[in-house]
Parts: C-alpha cells; structure tokens; sequence
C-alpha cells in the first residue's frame, strides 16, 4: 500500500491542473473517487489502490505521446539521484507522464501524456487493453510450452489471464496480453523454464510502434487517442 496522498496533490501530480485548479475542481463535485464524488477539501488517496476521475472539460488540451523506448531507461516522470535516465528525458514537452511501465532493459513502445483519467484509466489492474510484445528467449521453445504460455500460468497466486502467442522463430514469439503485472512477460517464460534474453513492446491497444526509430517519438493520431480512451 502506497502512502496515500491529498486528492489536489495527486490531481497535480499527474499533471491534471495545479492544486489551485484542483481544490476548484473538487468543490464543483467535478472529481469521484471510486466512484463517488469527492467535493470535501483535505481527502487523501491511495495511489495504488483507489481509482480517480476527473471531469476535464474546459481544461487545456492534452498531449498525447508514442515513445520507442531504449534500454537503459527507466519508466519514471522525475529523475531520482540513482536513476537519471528516465523516459521523459528523451520527450522535449514537459509534464508529461508515463503510462504503466516498461523495465530498465525492456524496449519498445511506452506512451507518454499529460493526461491524467487515461493514465489512471490504462493503468488500472481492470484494464484489458492489448498489448503485444515481441519476445526471445535463451534457447529454442517446444510448441507445447508456447501452448501453455497462451493458456495461462501460476503467477503471484493467480493465474495469468488466457494470453495470445505467435511463434516467429526457433527462440522468439509474439505474446499478446490484457493485462500487466509486474515484469510480467519474464516471469512468465522463467515459470516454463526459459530466460529472456531481447523483449521489445510493439503495441499497446490501437497504438502499433511501426517502424519508430528507437529514442524517437511522436504524437498520437486523434483516432487512436479515441480508441484508448474507448471502453
């Protein structure tokens, strides 16, 4: 459990609007927290486990970002002292924010926004949007074991959700998941006995990588803003 936080804060935190705007906001029952609106100055939330809505309407436009992501950067807004490379370093627009996240070695698409209901939205454990990644591992794979990749397999108490997979070489596949669990796709291979040795994102939803150069980015379509935001 996070530490939880002042409602205004998060809202500024995730580049929503400043406190200012936020305590506004708040006070015109524009704002619900799991659901039901908030208009009390002062609440607290748990980042990690409660869901917040914000009505954005008549707030300034938002960004949207596609990032190809290199290795060696890790998925934060901020750099920290012991982690200076971070995605928004490669993205001249400030106040952007990443949605979910990829791990220091992992490349591949990662999106980046201002907006602060699509990161929570995307984020959140109920969220199934698709996302696709192209995976290889540290020696060839027996169908059987991509077979039992795709149905599903033990993983923090659970089982993974039913998953698709494409084989596209002796060592690699292509896995597409609606869900995203921590490091998900290497814990899944080390559950069948195999390491990851290249994992790269090429899709998440309606957003595809294409050919994005790596370290280079660009605005999302308003078709493809559309779909994210889609139920």
């Amino acid at each position: 459990m996070a530490e939880p936080v002042r409602l205004n804060k998060w809202i500024a935190q995730k580049g929503i609007a400043s406190r200012r705007e936020a305590d506004r906001l708040i006070d015109q029952g524009r704002v619900k927290v799991n659901g039901e609106v908030v208009t009390e100055m002062g609440v607290k939330v748990d980042p990690d486990a409660d869901t917040v809505e914000v009505d954005t309407a008549g707030l300034a436009a938002r960004t949207y970002v596609a990032l190809h992501k290199p290795a060696g950067y890790v998925s934060l807004a901020k750099p920290l002292p012991d982690e200076p490379k971070v995605v928004t370093n490669l993205v001249d627009i400030p106040g952007l924010f990443p949605v979910g996240r990829l791990d220091r070695d992992t490349t591949g698409l990662i999106l980046l926004t201002d907006d602060g209901t699509l990161v929570t939205a995307l984020n959140h454990p109920g969220a199934a949007k698709e996302k696709e990644y192209e995976v290889s591992v540290d020696r060839p794979i027996p169908d059987g074991v991509l077979a039992h990749l795709a149905a599903g397999v033990p993983m923090m108490g659970t089982r993974t959700r039913p998953a698709r997979v494409r084989r596209i070489g002796p060592k690699s596949f292509r896995l597409v998941l609606t869900e995203g669990r921590n490091r998900q796709v290497r814990r899944m291979c080390r559950k069948v006995g195999f390491s990851v040795t290249v994992l790269r994102r090429v899709r998440i939803d309606c957003v595809a990588l294409g050919g994005l150069p790596e370290g280079r980015w660009r605005h999302l379509t308003p078709e493809e803003v559309r779909g994210l935001k889609a139920p």
